[in-house]
């Protein structure tokens, strides 16, 4: 479909979009060929692109004869995108963001490609600064390149010297013979370009080295495509110093009509252990070592007032405000209309939380980082800090990982547990009574404190519960079983896995909590990460059978691009929330790894 009224880009359902992205900004674009999404020069930055939540503006490269269905793919091992059009001819335009990334400026790579038969292309650009507030001005060609502004936004557009100005866009048809090419670069930054363009064939080939470098094979893995392509979407989200966001998007609905949506471009530090830990199950590779400096940052900075989430350049988020955009559809009423539903914002109000889990997060991550040989001084004392401020604020109440009111989580303090145990493992090194010793005996007294606290939370069928007033049980529950905080043969770890199997699962996916007397669906979507968590679990209990069956009915739950949210509508088979989710391609990864000594068995 191409644009609606008013220059809107028409919505499609989440599971028709891709994304191209190079660690500091990442664009989504549809299946017509319009990018709908992109922020420059940050992930938080302002979106220059936003008709993904119904703002103005647009980049299309698409074919002139609408009769075509569409399709794509990943170039393995990257996140280079082919959008594929098979009408009387076949259409590709190959995408990607130009890796190694330039922070201040975003290059938008794009090359049309008349794969069989004559192509004719339509591409209209309508750049729009500050979620669609300014249009385009200063409009100038000079030796076939295109530059002009956006509010405070410059851009450079090469390879559309046939451009012409029409309605304050820059439209032109291009007309291929079979077999040829046509290469655009879009330039977009904060500063004003004085350097020459790009040369598109170097940019292109530089991309591709970039990918080949940063992605490990992943051979010998179950599933091997898939977890090479995680590892690439993690990559793709990570920025140079490490920070990476929880997804590359706000404000899309975890639930059509429910009111809740929430800005992700920020990096949470239990995200970012989540992904790190998934990394390391699988070796010492470049994005864990950039998790490990990005946490170690930030623990060093703030201590026990660690915040739960902060920008990728390791800043505190900003409040939240709304954005006078119409929001995806689901997600909000319609501006002067009836409704409930939240507007699209940015910030998030996470910054004023307390989280305790990210502390025992962060010692687990530091812990994976030991057993690879990994940590530095700093890294040490980062450790010592985390593990001091869990001995300071493990008795507070906190929002624990749902970010629901502040209680005494069960969850919260089972997650400390285990990244105290896990750590105080990893370092215990040098002959008794070293100093690392020293430290793993006191870690170890510290989790066993803790642990002897939580006659309050056992359920009365032995199950761990949600938290000492919340009997419930819930998803997260089954992690200390799959860190080591407790062996997956402790009785209360053991009724928690019988409680989530029996009374959170359905048709093979998971959910987090029961909302309800309603069906689970009802309420909310599969939480995907907690389908990967019962594929670890049952792994960890010795059944390849049924780990195998978690992890492919979880898997399966995307799109054409792989790529996959918070939460999956079982009934409808739609994506629901913010695109892509980190921490779900994480667990997929850390399944894959696990899950490829069953298949090696003679299992999955």
């Amino acid at each position: 479909m191409g644009p609606g009224a008013g220059g809107v880009i028409e919505p499609r359902v989440l599971r028709e979009y891709a994304l191209v992205a190079d660690g500091e900004r990442g664009a989504v674009i549809g299946p017509d060929g319009s990018v709908a999404w992109l922020c420059v020069p940050r992930w938080d930055s302002p979106a220059v692109f936003s008709g993904l939540l119904g703002g103005p503006g647009r980049y299309t490269v698409g074919p002139s004869d609408p009769w075509h269905v569409w399709g794509g793919y990943y170039e393995s091992g990257s996140l280079i995108w082919r959008s594929r059009w098979v009408g009387d001819s076949r259409i590709e335009c190959r995408e990607a963001l130009a890796m190694p990334a330039d922070p201040r400026t975003a290059v938008l790579l794009r090359q049309i490609v008349a794969v069989d038969g004559a192509a004719k292309v339509t591409v209209t650009l309508d750049l729009r600064g500050g979620y669609g507030r300014s249009g385009m001005t200063y409009l100038a060609k000079q030796d076939g390149t295109w530059t002009g502004r956006s509010g405070g936004t410059w851009f450079r557009w090469s390879g559309a010297e046939q451009a012409r100005p029409v309605d304050g866009q820059l439209t032109m048809t291009v007309e291929l013979a079979a077999g040829a090419e046509h290469a655009l670069v879009l330039e977009i930054s904060d500063r004003e370009m004085t350097d020459d363009p790009p040369d598109a064939d170097r940019a292109w080939a530089a991309t591709e080295e970039a990918w080949s470098q940063v992605t490990p094979d992943c051979g010998g893995l179950i599933a091997v495509s898939d977890a090479r392509h995680a590892y690439a979407v993690l990559r793709g989200l990570t920025s140079a110093g490490g920070g990476m966001v929880a997804a590359a998007t706000t404000s899309l609905p975890e639930r059509l009509e429910g009111g809740r949506n929430y800005d992700y471009r920020y990096a949470w530090i239990r995200d970012q252990c989540y992904a790190g830990l998934a990394v390391a199950a699988h070796g010492p590779h470049a994005l864990l070592a950039g998790a490990v400096r990005f946490v170690t940052e930030r623990v060093l900075a703030d201590g026990p007032t660690l915040m739960p989430a902060y920008t990728v350049a390791g800043e505190p988020i900003g409040d939240e405000k709304p954005l006078r955009l119409r929001g995806f559809p689901g997600a909000t009423s319609v501006p002067g209309g009836s409704g409930s539903g939240r507007p699209a914002r940015a910030g998030n109000w996470v910054r004023g939380q307390f989280q305790l889990d990210a502390l025992g997060e962060v010692l687990s991550l530091l812990a994976a980082a030991a057993r690879h040989d990994l940590l530095s001084e700093d890294d040490r004392r980062a450790a010592a800090i985390a593990a001091d401020a869990i001995e300071k604020r493990w008795q507070e109440p906190d929002a624990g990982i749902w970010e629901l009111d502040d209680k005494h989580w069960t969850h919260s303090r089972l997650a400390c547990i285990s990244g105290l145990r896990a750590l105080a493992t990893a370092i215990a090194t040098g002959p008794p009574g070293s100093h690392g010793h020293r430290e793993a005996a006191r870690w170890s007294s510290l989790a066993d404190t803790i642990a002897a606290s939580l006659g309050d939370v056992v359920h009365p069928t032995g199950r761990w519960q949600r938290a000492p007033d919340d009997e419930r049980v819930d998803a997260a529950l089954l992690l200390p079983a799959i860190r080591g905080g407790f062996a997956i043969e402790d009785p209360r770890s053991l009724a928690t896995i019988e409680a989530v199997r029996a009374e959170l699962a359905s048709d093979g996916y998971v959910y987090r909590f029961r909302h309800d007397a309603r069906p689970l669906h009802k309420a909310e979507g599969a939480f995907l990460l907690c389908g990967f968590w019962m594929a670890l679990v049952d792994h960890a209990l010795g059944d390849p059978v049924a780990a195998a069956h978690w992890f492919e009915r979880s898997r399966g739950a995307c799109g054409p691009a792989a790529l996959y949210t918070e939460e999956y509508d079982v009934h409808q088979k739609q994506l629901r929330g913010n695109l892509p989710q980190a921490f779900v391609h994480a667990g997929m990864l850390e399944c894959a790894v696990t899950l490829s000594g069953d298949a090696k068995l003679g299992g999955a």
